[in-house]
């Protein structure tokens, strides 16, 4: 049996980057969710309900972690304002431990656990509306490949809630997320607007020992992990790209330093390729559109080397920060082609074969997700996309320049057409209005039986296209 490895790794950063809280006392813990997955994995698959919710409900400590959960203290951009008021708001580190397969460290962080001092006025709580998002985007996008957290544990915590932009009053949630960490771009930033560099030094050591050990070292650490952030986040934009996602709110503070996908608000899927699509009713002027989201990361990740000029300089930093381009230029086609199942060729022939893709794609607005699952293998799925909903796309001119440079290309080993899913006419998918449907009985009549239901799906669907959690 896997045993709990737990961590206290956070701590020894000191009490300069965190405040220790107490969680919620809430009326009551249903449990809604748990990703028996991880939890098998982490050592924690054992625990019975009660123990499930004891820690995840009410939160005791996990033996060995933290006593006490911490918010943690950073600033950070919104919509390209910064805000010095930031921090856990409405969330903790609860707890962390060490992954007993990769060695890596593991943060348990919450949403939905009552004020902190950096509430800034709110509730602290989660809408089990926004919980039950959250479990479908990160169960959704890491089927899609996407490096998300997940969403290990959702509660529902029996009070009504009251918000502007859904029916009130609501059911209320805790939800607790597994990810690699908890530190973000805004963790810098606070420390760079303190002008603190005994701290800043001491964060960057941090992350290298515990992120990026490899690292230990360069002879500049400062840049050493800029280029190592700045390759991941630009992998996830890539990776974003692919899987025809919108986050909707790329703040600073929404992006951590191992280059994960997290903090799921008005997220949306793409119905059709359209890059000023957007996600938040509020993003006006499209700042975090679909297609803009490399050129966000990119600024979020320009933020990151103005934090760390006290420890590097300019002419150091600068060639590390501007390895973003090439790293993303390299890796979008590569998610392309791990999307469809196919094998690279040489990088001028794939970033061709890319181009003419988003031509095709732009041009047609054919379903962006059905094309995906229709050329699944290549020239191998040329039936299956003769019997598709959008076959009349397909047998279109528009569509010939794509058909003619994927002639050249051959399935990768893990295309898996022989796999159940790939049987289907149509991908599991998760637009706005697939979205509502879910949530529409769990609210009615407390029925989560299509909320079940997709996520079985999700799962057929992670499973046939062989991703290993």
């Amino acid at each position: 049996m896997t045993q709990f490895i737990p961590s206290k790794a956070h701590h020894a950063l000191g009490d300069d980057f965190f405040d220790a809280v107490a969680p919620a006392d809430f009326p009551q813990t249903v449990l809604r969710h748990r990703d028996q997955r991880w939890a098998g994995r982490i050592g924690l698959g054992a625990l019975d309900e009660a123990a499930w919710l004891k820690h995840f409900g009410r939160f005791e400590p996990l033996p060995g972690s933290f006593p006490e959960p911490l918010a943690l203290r950073y600033h950070g951009h919104q919509f390209r304002s910064y805000n010095p008021e930031l921090g856990d708001g409405r969330g903790f580190l609860f707890a962390q431990c060490i992954d007993p397969v990769d060695r890596r460290l593991l943060d348990f962080g919450t949403k939905g656990t009552g004020k902190t001092p950096w509430s800034r006025g709110g509730d602290g709580r989660l809408t089990l509306k926004g919980g039950v998002r959250e479990v479908l985007a990160s169960e959704m996008l890491e089927a899609l490949g996407v490096y998300t957290s997940k969403s290990f544990s959702l509660v529902e915590t029996g009070e009504q809630l009251w918000r502007g932009d859904e029916p009130s009053p609501t059911r209320s949630a805790v939800l607790t997320r597994l990810s690699h960490s908890h530190i973000r771009i805004g963790t810098f930033q606070r420390l760079a607007y303190l002008e603190d560099t005994q701290n800043l030094t001491r964060l960057v050591d941090h992350c290298i020992a515990h992120y990026y050990p490899d690292l230990a070292g360069a002879p500049d650490k400062a840049v050493a992990l800029l280029e190592a952030v700045v390759a991941q986040v630009a992998r996830l934009g890539a990776q974003w790209i692919a899987a025809g996602f919108v986050h909707g709110v790329l703040n600073t503070d929404n992006i951590n330093l191992t280059g994960e996908s997290f903090d799921y608000g008005p997220w949306r899927f793409l119905p059709a390729y359209d890059p000023d699509f957007t996600a938040a009713y509020f993003d006006e002027t499209g700042l975090y559109a679909f297609g803009r989201q490399p050129d966000t990361l990119a600024w979020n990740l320009t933020r990151l080397a103005e934090c760390l000029l006290p420890l590097s300089s300019i002419e150091n930093l600068e060639p590390a920060l501007n390895t973003v381009w090439p790293v993303f230029r390299e890796e979008l086609p590569r998610q392309i082609l791990r999307r469809l199942g196919l094998q690279p060729r040489a990088v001028e022939q794939d970033g061709a074969f890319v181009t003419a893709l988003f031509g095709f794609l732009s041009a047609s607005k054919a379903p962006y997700e059905q094309f995906f699952f229709d050329w699944r293998g290549g020239a191998l799925s040329t039936a299956r996309a003769a019997q598709s909903p959008s076959a009349d796309h397909y047998a279109s001119e528009a569509f010939r320049p794509v058909a003619d440079l994927m002639e050249a290309y051959g399935p990768a080993g893990d295309a898996n057409l022989d796999h159940p899913y790939f049987a289907r006419e149509t991908p599991r998918t998760m637009l706005i209005d697939e979205v509502e449907a879910i949530w529409a009985p769990i609210a009615d009549s407390d029925d989560w039986n299509l909320f079940e239901t997709a996520l079985d799906e999700i799962a057929q669907m992670r499973a046939g296209y062989g991703i290993d959690p």
